[in-house]
C-alpha cells in the first residue's frame, strides 16, 4: 500500500477513535447531582473570609471588595452521613456595591467513586438569596473525565442552619 493511501486511513481512523472518547453517552450530555455542605460557623469553617474591606456586623462575608476562601465538602446526599464524592475548593470575592451577590471561581474535585481524579472548573455569581433560590454558574473546563467539559451548574441552597449550608448542585455538562 502506497504511503499517500495510508495518511487519509490513519487520519480518518484518529478522527473517530477521538470522537469516540470525547463523548462519554450518545448525546455528548451529561447530568451530576450532589450536595455542597459548607460550615460556615463554630468548629473548624469551611468558608473563610481571609480579606474584609469593611468589618461590620454579618455573617455572610458578602460585603463589596471582601474575599472568600473555600473548602467545603461534595456528597452524595443532603444528609450530613451522605458518602463523600469530592470537595468543593474556590474562592469568592464581594463584587456587587448592594452586598447583594459574589463573584465565584472554584473547582468541584472529585475523590471518589467513577469520577475520583476529576475536576469541574467553574465560575459565576452567588447571589445572597433566601434558601431555595436557584441560581446558575457556567462549567468553564474539566481535567479526568471531565476533559473538554462546558456546561452550567445549577445551585439550590436546601438546607441551613446557624453554623451550616447545603446546596443542591445539578451540573449539565457536554463535551466539544
Amino acid at each position: 500500500m502506497a504511503a499517500s493511501s495510508v495518511i487519509p486511513s490513519l487520519l480518518l481512523f484518529l478522527f473517530v477513535a477521538a470522537a469516540a472518547v470525547a463523548s462519554s453517552n450518545p448525546n455528548g450530555y451529561m447530568h451530576l447531582r450532589f450536595y455542597n455542605h459548607e460550615r460556615i460557623l463554630g468548629s473548624g469553617p469551611s468558608a473563610t473570609v481571609v480579606y474584609a474591606v469593611q468589618r461590620r456586623d454579618s455573617n455572610s462575608g458578602a460585603g463589596f471588595g471582601n474575599v472568600i476562601v473555600y473548602d467545603n465538602l461534595l456528597r452524595s446526599g443532603v444528609e450530613t452521613d451522605s458518602p463523600i464524592v469530592g470537595r468543593n475548593q474556590g474562592m469568592g470575592v464581594g463584587s456587587s456595591l448592594a452586598e447583594n451577590s459574589g463573584l465565584t471561581n472554584f473547582q468541584l474535585v472529585f475523590t471518589a467513586g467513577k469520577y475520583n481524579g476529576s475536576s469541574l472548573a467553574l465560575q459565576g455569581l452567588f447571589p445572597v438569596a433566601p434558601l431555595g433560590t436557584v441560581f446558575e454558574r457556567a462549567i468553564t473546563g474539566g481535567t479526568g473525565k471531565f476533559r473538554l467539559a462546558r456546561g452550567y451548574l445549577l445551585t439550590t441552597e436546601v438546607r441551613a442552619t446557624n453554623t451550616t449550608l447545603t446546596g443542591q448542585l445539578d451540573a449539565y455538562i457536554t463535551f466539544r
